[in-house]
């Protein structure tokens, strides 16, 4: 099944209280398969209030966790249901070059596979643009084949393989705006 074989009505959104339900059912996802932290915020929020105010503080470089860089959130919502989100950080620091980059992004386990990155990654880039980004640093686990053949098919230049202090090693990619 691709996404080629359905009718699709995807956009990019500000994460909201409309899709509440569905967001959290990726959620219980994401903590299913022991990944933490894709909700964007150094802790769980409590509630969807709460995560949602983040991400506005966030993005207008207000309330940010110490490190962090201003960044805008996004849902990808398919007709009315949560799909992934992307992360896209308005600069980076010295952590952000090594690993994260500009850009970063998850699509919910049970909508992998169908062309979902693809697309978020599509209609993330036109956001880093309006944000004044006019190169975006992309980065991706070296064993992660997926999620560099997305960032390939969006023009990703291998800049080269950061190694990690733990020995894995991360994909840094550019892509001109």
């Amino acid at each position: 099944m691709t996404l080629s074989s359905y009718y699709f009505v995807m956009r990019l959104i500000k994460p909201s209280k409309k899709y509440e339900e569905s967001w959290l059912e990726g959620l219980k996802e994401f903590e299913a398969e022991q990944r933490s932290g894709f909700w964007n915020v150094p802790d769980k929020p409590d509630s969807i209030d709460e995560y949602i105010q983040r991400c506005n503080d966030h993005s207008k470089g207000e309330n940010l966790p110490e490190y962090w860089v201003p960044a805008t959130t996004y849902w990808l919502i398919d007709t009315d249901e949560f799909i992934g989100h992307v992360n896209i950080r308005h600069t980076l620091n010295s952590q952000l070059t090594k690993i994260g980059g500009h850009i970063g992004y998850a699509i919910r386990p049970s909508k992998r596979e169908v062309g979902y990155g693809t697309k978020i990654l599509e209609l993330a880039l036109p956001k880093a643009r309006k944000i004044g980004l006019q190169n975006a640093l992309i980065t991706c686990d070296s064993l992660n084949i997926a999620s560099q053949k997305i960032i390939k098919k969006h023009r990703g230049k291998l800049q080269d393989t950061y190694e990690k202090e733990n020995g894995e090693s991360v994909c840094r990619y550019w892509i001109s705006l």
